[in-house]
């Protein structure tokens, strides 16, 4: 029974090979075996076919029914799980910062179990980790229960038992099995792999798996067929439909050759789960992660060792150590991250976006290249009348009115091209097509004709007498339409199609293909001799009087929509599976440069080097498939892009995978869905425009939290640096400064609800860890300034200058470095000058105004005494206002520069 095989094994990839490259092989492999043996299957009898699976045109019974799931399964593909929650949370946890602040912790309590130091560190890991992990887990558990809503059944005959007869009844798709008989009709979705028996009038959606946005005809079909054209794509072949497409029309019975994973849909599929490819997200934190982890392990020893040797006492210095490493540690980075991400997941979802990975909101923000695909993006994903033409290619109203006369009396299942002439009357008001026909016979479509005829009696009025003839509209493929016309319409007048003529008429069609068009020819012929049957014989002799021309139409908003991406530096590149001619016409109307379109037989003869520089320079891609497309992504990523793909279908799975951001929609097949980081609840790029917005505010705040904090730290150590190697006392305690990070720290939970500047959500933004370190060591310093500044003023001015009277000095320093801190911050949100050109969102006011506070009372409270404080004078608070006025002002002019010399900011 050769198609009830076990799972097919796949090539191992050669070595050397990166983990993604040995992904994209193994799919490649894996579909490439699952093709071959669905072409062989084609190209044997159906009645060999029902033997292979050990079947027959009854169906299997209950119990050979049974047993063959038992064996085989369930007809699943593999998905994505959501990991047991224990794992989630502790993925959650999992950050090099949060492994730094667990390691200080530890140190801390090794040192004092009732440090206060341990408990505030405790508590910042605590949250920062719950927060991630409970906004991940409920997504997840959201999208599973979505899915637990939908059932969906097919038609399979099966018997009751041997000799008795077959009876046709509804099961659920997962449990189809090898050898099942299933009954298509229009509509129906193909459950499994099937091998057609029998069939009539069959098109099939393929659109999931080829990109092609017509449906595809299928041949008619009898259990003893062949194919009618050996291929080695199984999308191809005629006798064939697979699991992930669907039924438009006609009627079909397909014997089950394959399920679940052994289909060709889960070869493609079962190669997509596992461990994700890193995206610039998870890059950009990584850098930055361990840029500011170097810094802070080169600096903090040498604050050791100058506290160690200048004041003698080697454990208080070693504690100020530990200190000052969480001074250096942007410790709440990972929950303002989430909370950034968290906000920006709830602020897209009003916006008809639902983010399924968090990270996934600055990936769409840094992107600056989307690949997607055109059918429903950029078309509206339907069948129109774009032109009715004459022989000349002149639009033409009788063109139109015989083309609707063919589809409006045909009896059987209309198609797609016939709704699309139907509605194109009903809505052309200038079209009238009166009663003065009635239906006389039909001559079915049927695929080795390519072609339909009907027959009507059209009543003339001649004088005060009446007198009726027969007319034959006949409408199908130019070709085996011209075939059959001797005559032509020109200018009202029946001339004699001569070759010369038919050489112009075909090179009218031939055009309007070239223009992305779906051509179909119209004729007719007056019968001489009326009766009541007609047949086949009867298409004959007719008279060409024009074309209909088709097209999946370009949405109205859709040259709008890539305008204002293109407004916001992202390039758009058309990634699909259908025809050039089709995808060039539709991107030359929605105002994309063309160019020179691109197939997927080029790419495969390429190199990943050659195929960068390809890709770099070329807009359209067409007739590509799932492993071409994957490619596509992976060399604009090799050329430094952060890249979008956008698409629905089981071929755009892999692409959605590898790219920095996957973006589907909810009418997504389920293995895109499970592919993609982002759901549009509409496939419109409008969507997803406002969705990048809100991505770049989501990256633009973390950044802004990132370098004030980075600065702020560093301007801090440098102090202390300062402060320890010239005064004899320790400057700040370590609480102090575990204190005065808490306090900062949570007011700048604040920043995800903040604004952005217009300007700054122009172009891509991307993680830079070379420019955060250049912003810290530029402005941070500016901080140490005025930190010296007020350690002048309190050694001189307040006489603070012994250890009897360090408290007084480390009080004085704490609301200083506390205030300049936060109100920094409204100097760093903006290149532009705060609170008159830009003003921070409210809350991000309210915790400015709530740390100030804070700060100011901390040494007159009664918890001054447990951390060290004692109350300042009234004389202090008119020099730190002084001070915070000068820093500001310095801050401001060094700003300026930088910006003038950088030509960045945040």
């Amino acid at each position: 029974m050769t198609m009830l095989t076990p799972r097919t094994p796949t090539k191992l990839a050669p070595p050397g090979r990166t983990r993604r490259e040995r992904k994209a092989a193994e799919l490649e492999s894996r579909t490439r075996v699952v093709g071959e043996r669905l072409a062989e299957t084609s190209a044997r009898p159906g009645t060999r076919v029902l033997q292979d699976v050990d079947s027959s045109l009854g169906g299997l019974t209950h119990g050979e029914a049974a047993l063959r799931l038992e064996r085989h399964g369930r007809n699943v593909v593999a998905q994505e799980r959501a990991p047991l929650w224990f794992v989630q949370l502790g993925k959650a946890y999992w950050n090099p910062f949060i492994g730094v602040l667990v390691f200080l912790a530890a140190v801390m309590y090794w040192q004092d179990p009732e440090d206060p130091g341990v408990i505030i560190l405790s508590v910042m890991v605590g949250i920062s980790g719950l927060l991630r992990f409970w906004q991940e887990f409920r997504s997840g558990r959201a999208a599973d229960a979505l899915k637990k809503l939908v059932t969906t059944t097919c038609a399979v005959q099966r018997r009751a038992g041997t000799g008795s007869g077959p009876t046709t009844f509804e099961v659920p798709m997962d449990q189809v099995v090898p050898g099942d008989l299933v009954k298509l009709a229009a509509g129906d979705l193909i459950p499994a792999d099937l091998r057609l028996v029998t069939s009539k009038d069959l098109m099939v959606g393929q659109a999931a798996l080829s990109g092609e946005s017509l449906p595809v005809a299928k041949a008619d079909t009898r259990s003893e067929d062949l194919g009618r054209h050996e291929t080695t794509d199984p999308v191809e072949a005629d006798n064939l439909v697979l699991m992930g497409t669907s039924v438009t029309s006609g009627t079909a019975t397909g014997v089950v050759v394959a399920t679940g994973a052994d289909t060709y849909f889960g070869s493609m599929a079962g190669s997509l789960v596992g461990e994700r490819p890193q995206t610039n997200f998870d890059n950009g934190v990584r850098k930055v992660s361990f840029l500011l982890i170097r810094f802070m392990l080169v600096m903090v020893p040498v604050v050791f060792m100058i506290n160690g040797f200048t004041k003698g006492d080697w454990n208080e210095a070693f504690l100020f150590g530990i200190a000052v490493a969480v001074g250096l540690t942007p410790e709440m980075l990972p929950m303002v991250v989430s909370a950034n991400l968290a906000r920006g997941a709830v602020a897209m979802s009003k916006r008809k976006v639902v983010v399924k990975r968090l990270n996934a909101i600055q990936n769409l923000g840094a992107m600056d290249v989307l690949c997607t695909d055109k059918t429903g993006t950029l078309t509206e994903d339907r069948i129109v009348l774009d032109r009715y033409l004459d022989v000349h290619g002149n639009d033409d109203n009788e063109v139109l009115e015989y083309g609707y006369l063919n589809s409006h009396f045909q009896t059987g299942l209309k198609n797609l091209m016939d709704q699309a002439v139907i509605d194109r009357v009903n809505e052309a008001e200038e079209v009238v097509v009166d009663a003065r026909f009635s239906m006389v016979d039909e001559i079915p479509f049927d695929f080795a004709r390519r072609r339909m005829s009907v027959v009507l009696n059209r009543n003339s009025l001649v004088g005060d007498l009446g007198r009726s003839e027969h007319v034959m509209i006949t409408k199908g493929a130019v070709e085996e339409v011209l075939d059959l016309c001797t005559h032509m319409t020109d200018r009202g007048e029946k001339v004699e199609l001569t070759e010369q003529l038919r050489w112009h008429v075909t090179r009218i069609a031939e055009d309007n293909n070239r223009k992305g068009l779906r051509v179909l020819a119209v004729a007719t012929r007056t019968i001489a001799t009326p009766r009541d049957t007609y047949t086949v014989a009867d298409e004959d002799q007719l008279t060409l009087i024009g074309f209909l021309a088709f097209l999946d139409p370009p949405k109205a908003d859709a040259a709008r929509a890539l305008q204002g991406l293109a407004d916001k530096g992202i390039a758009v590149k058309v990634v699909t599976g259908d025809n050039d001619l089709v995808a060039a016409r539709v991107c030359a109307d929605v105002g994309i440069d063309v160019g020179h379109v691109v197939l997927g037989s080029e790419i495969d003869t390429l190199d990943d080097a050659a195929l960068r520089a390809l890709a770099a320079r070329t807009t359209v891609f067409a007739k590509v498939n799932p492993v071409q497309k994957a490619r596509i992504v992976r060399a604009l990523q090799a050329d430094g892009h952060t890249v979008g793909f956008l698409g629905d279908g089981i071929n755009d799975a892999a692409a959605l995978r590898d790219a920095d951001v996957g973006i589907s929609v909810d009418t997504a097949v389920d293995i895109a869905k499970e592919s993609a980081d982002i759901i549009l609840l509409e496939k419109d790029l409008t969507v997803l425009e406002q969705g990048v917005i809100q991505g770049r505010t989501t990256f633009g705040n973390t950044m802004k939290y990132i370098k004030m904090t980075a600065s702020s730290n560093f301007g801090n150590v440098f102090s202390v640096l300062v402060a320890s190697a010239f005064i004899p006392f320790q400057p700040m305690l370590a609480i102090m400064l575990l204190v005065q990070n808490l306090v900062y720290d949570i007011s700048q939970l604040a920043t995800p609800w903040d604004r952005m500047d217009e300007e700054y959500l122009r172009k891509p933004r991307n993680w830079d860890a070379k420019g955060i370190f250049r912003f810290m060591v530029t402005i941070g310093p500016v901080s140490s300034i005025f930190d010296i500044s007020m350690f002048l003023i309190m050694w001189n001015v307040f006489a603070a200058n012994t250890e009897a009277s360090q408290s007084l000095f480390q009080s004085g320093w704490f609301i200083e470095g506390l205030l300049s801190q936060t109100l920094i911050v409204h100097m760093i949100r903006t290149r532009k000058i705060p609170f008159i050109q830009s003003r921070a969102s409210w809350p991000v006011m309210v915790m400015t105004i709530l740390a100030v506070l804070t700060g100011l009372w901390l040494p007159f409270s009664p918890l001054a005494a447990s951390l060290g404080f004692v109350a300042l004078p009234a004389s202090y608070f008119p020099w730190l206002i002084g001070v915070l006025l000068a820093y500001c002002t310095l801050t401001q002019f060094v700003k300026t520069w930088y910006i003038r010399k950088f030509n960045t900011w945040l």
